[in-house]
């Protein structure tokens, strides 16, 4: 642990992935370094399979076999202090997901239980990460009761209060573990499940869900890909995480549906104050929501600036070459040369020498590093280091 000495949120520095299967090593990320800083939405941007999720998902620390992190820092500024995720241990790193940072994930789907309703599934996360809160609530609930109530009623709302005091400083606590299972005392628990689906209806309001009362008693087969999905964001922000990452959540949808969504994860983080690290392959998207970008090709950042600066002046050829792709009235359609390097056997040097037009002898010897060649404008090319 160390004293936070800036603004970013999240610095990854020097990241190395590799996926071992059958076939060989795939070296995923090849030394990935990027910041994000405090309130930002910083765009992640590059072809399938450059290793934007991989970097998301090592942020969270949820790489499955055959991933795993070969080295690296990933320095988290939370609190005023700076920790490195990689040291965290599964039990921190469980305290940490949802709390601190959240994940929207591209097939709402499949981070959805099909056997659990939207109100039980949203509710879980109040109860893991903001019981406290709820506890409160309900609690200076039952002590307005109490001064209105009457015979049997006050006395029932001042067992209910001693539970929930009680809870409040020993959740495990002999007293509230048997009242838990007495049947008609432990009915003080519908209180604390009352609040809970109070706070899943309004943040599904929030969201701008209609009819959201009928909609926390659906299950997921019930919503249509634009619900379904904002409910995955509701489940992300139920706790006002710091940093929300967000692994292209607009890909399956019909396009009124994805400028929807763009426009509430725009106010969403107005409203919340969060910072978004947004991941996508679609550069409109990117002119429209980020802030900053950092371009990625086959497992390296090969570029990071803010929107304008690389729409206007991109540095990288390969940066250049995808926005030269992009149709436009009136322009050629040019396409990038080559295909994408096997990241089994990648060249050595640059991973873009083989369909780069301006190729040196050094981009075959040498992976150029990541340099400030404006201000905050970050290239990886031998054109900018001084290589020759």
């Amino acid at each position: 642990m160390e004293k936070a000495v800036s603004d970013e949120i999240i610095r990854v520095e020097d990241l190395y992935l590799n996926f071992y299967t059958y076939e060989g090593v795939v070296k995923a990320l090849d030394g990935v370094s990027l910041d994000i800083k405090r309130g930002e939405i910083l765009g992640v941007v590059g072809e399938t399979g450059c290793g934007k999720s991989v970097t998301s998902l090592s942020i969270l620390k949820i790489v499955v076999p055959p991933g795993k992190i070969e080295g690296g820092r990933i320095k988290f500024n939370v609190k005023g202090k700076t920790y490195n995720i990689l040291e965290f241990n599964e039990p921190t790193m469980s305290r940490v997901r949802g709390r601190y940072i959240s994940m929207v994930f591209q097939e709402p789907r499949a981070a959805l239980n099909p056997v659990y309703s939207v109100g039980d599934q949203i509710g879980e996360v109040f109860y893991l990460h903001r019981k406290e809160e709820i506890i409160k609530a309900v609690i200076e609930q039952l002590k307005r009761e109490i001064e209105t109530a009457k015979g049997f009623r006050k006395r029932v709302s001042r067992l209910y209060l001693s539970l929930y005091e009680g809870m409040l400083k020993n959740p495990k606590s002999l007293r509230v573990r048997l009242a838990s299972k007495v049947p008609i005392v432990r009915r003080f628990r519908n209180l604390m499940k009352k609040e809970v689906r109070k706070r899943t209806v309004e943040l599904l309001r929030t969201l701008r869900i209609p009819d959201p009362e009928r909609v926390v008693d659906m299950y997921p087969h019930e919503l249509s890909g634009g619900m379904a999905q904002r409910c995955v964001i509701a489940m992300a922000l139920v706790a006002n995480p710091i940093l929300l990452i967000a692994d292209e959540p607009t890909t399956n949808l019909d396009v009124t549906v994805q400028a929807q969504i763009l426009v509430l994860i725009r106010e969403l983080q107005k409203k919340f104050g969060s910072t978004i690290l947004y991941i996508t392959h679609d550069l409109g998207v990117v002119a429209e929501l980020c802030d900053r970008v950092a371009v990625m090709y086959a497992g390296n950042v090969v570029e990071i600036a803010d929107v304008m600066t690389l729409f206007k002046e991109p540095l990288h050829p390969y940066t250049q070459g995808l926005l030269e792709s992009i149709p436009r009235p009136g322009k050629p359609f040019t396409s990038i040369p080559g295909v994408v390097p096997s990241l089994i056997n990648p060249p050595p040097g640059c991973r873009f020498n083989e369909r780069c037009k301006y190729a040196m002898d050094i981009c075959w010897k040498q992976k150029p590093p990541l340099v400030e060649a404006d201000k905050e404008h970050y290239v990886a090319c031998h054109l900018y280091s001084g290589g020759k």
